[in-house]
């Protein structure tokens, strides 16, 4: 059992990726700071960027996860979303993939019981 108890805390391919790529920029970024360098903190700086749209943009492929708590069997961060291409209810991201997306998500979601806070799992 982990400090934040028995849930799934949304690691993704998605996630990940766009974690290492946003790591690589901010620290490109510090690297230039320190070095003085202004064109190297703008690089650094569109590094970070294009970690978040490397996310949104795996997180449309199905390699993000919907909001809320999954069921244990999807918990692996390998697990691809099927029903991620027509997009996921409440949110952001699929709704900004366009409007085919924002009507497939006002569907509702599926929900997941979790066992109460004094219950061991």
């Amino acid at each position: 059992m982990s400090a934040h108890g028995h849930v799934d805390l949304g690691h993704t391919v998605a996630g990940w990726t766009g974690t290492t790529v946003a790591l690589l920029g901010f620290a490109g970024a510090g690297a230039a700071v320190c070095a003085a360098w202004p064109p190297g903190i703008l690089i650094g700086l569109a590094v970070v960027v294009l970690a978040g749209i490397v996310t949104w943009l795996l997180h449309l492929a199905g390699w993000g996860k919907p909001s809320g708590p999954r069921p244990e069997s999807e918990w692996d961060w390998r697990t691809r979303d099927t029903a991620a291409r027509a997009g996921h209810a409440d949110c952001l991201g699929c709704r900004a993939g366009g409007p085919r997306r924002a009507v497939a998500a006002a569907r509702p979601r599926r929900t997941v019981p979790l066992p109460a806070a004094g219950e061991g799992a």
